[in-house]
């Protein structure tokens, strides 16, 4: 029996390598913890049509919104461990939740990271009915007005939510968090005037903000945005110590077959280092990453940690 065993283990060890060369023998799908026309939704279908192409098979995009990206990670948690489900992760569904709710899914031990696919600012951008043209114009316009400006973001958890519970804490001011199911539906409600203020990517707020729908004060990174050079950080429009970033990276259920993982790896890091897609990426506010499964895990888990300690100290709750 011993011996039946070791052979069986030898065998499946020796066929792993053919796993990645046969790999995909069928469609894919990458699940996205948000609505259509957001970030993550962009660069997910920026990504799956070139994998199709290299591949000969279908890379579908499967929206699934709610619960600050929640839904979908615990989709891929419970998927099988093949290649054929991947998700399109977010700093909400990667890194924030698991300090705001409970969730039925560990993103260290249920996730395979495969690599940080793209980094962005986001930027403060304000209905035009709001009577404020700079961001310490918004701070004393809210100061006057306790609790009666709001914020819209893509969820709970997510980097437009986490970005505006800094200004609230670091600001020292009182705004009304309106969490929605995505990007989309919350700029829709602050373009309307239903809803003050949003934190956007620089993807889904620079249209808005080009056409004048929108009003833009600044982006919320350690520096200026190559796409926008005329908007200020906003440490630059004076909240000291203010810097928040989003994140977008592919993973795959844990347990995924290493070199399938690596195969993953090779091709979409190859995709991000297309000129095209760099320049696309680039113009739109992402900057293009592309790093090893290693270094993507490590960046989660530190991710992880920084902002359970800005939850605490901001005493943010997922409702």
């Amino acid at each position: 029996m011993k011996l039946s065993t070791l052979t069986l283990a030898l065998a499946a060890a020796a066929a792993l390598p053919a796993q990645a060369q046969n790999y995909p023998t069928r469609p894919i799908r990458i699940l996205v913890p948000s609505t259509p026309g957001g970030s993550v939704d962009t660069l997910a279908r920026t990504i799956s049509p070139k994998l199709s192409e290299k591949w000969g098979q279908q890379v579908v995009v499967d929206n699934r919104a709610g619960a600050g990206g929640a839904i979908a990670g615990e989709m891929l948690a419970k998927a099988p461990p093949d290649g054929y489900t991947l998700m399109m992760g977010t700093i909400a569904a990667t890194a924030t939740n698991v300090s705001l709710q409970k969730t039925n899914y560990d993103p260290i031990k249920d996730f395979a990271p495969i690599t940080l696919v793209a980094t962005q600012n986001l930027m403060l951008v304000i209905h035009p009915s709001v009577p404020a043209k700079s961001v310490k114009e918004l701070i004393a316009v809210a100061k006057a007005k306790p609790g009666q400006l709001s914020f819209a973001s893509a969820g709970n958890g997510t980097g437009g939510h986490l970005s505006g519970e800094l200004f609230k804490l670091l600001a020292g001011i009182d705004l009304v968090h309106i969490p929605y199911k995505g990007v989309a539906p919350a700029l829709i409600d602050v373009v309307a005037g239903q809803v003050s203020m949003t934190f956007a990517s620089l993807i889904s707020g620079t249209p808005h903000y080009k056409s004048g729908r929108l009003r833009a004060l600044a982006v919320t990174g350690a520096k200026r945005s190559v796409a926008l050079p005329e908007l200020p950080t906003m440490q630059e429009a004076g909240v000291k110590d203010y810097e928040s970033a989003t994140w977008y990276g592919m993973l795959a259920p844990a347990g995924t077959p290493r070199d399938i993982v690596n195969k993953l790896n090779t091709e979409i890091v190859a995709i991000l280092r297309q000129p095209e897609i760099n320049d696309r990426l680039s113009q739109e506010g992402a900057e293009p990453v592309g790093n090893t499964p290693q270094q993507f895990g490590a960046h989660i888990k530190s991710e992880i940690e920084k902002w359970r300690k800005v939850i605490r100290a901001a005493g943010i709750k997922a409702g």
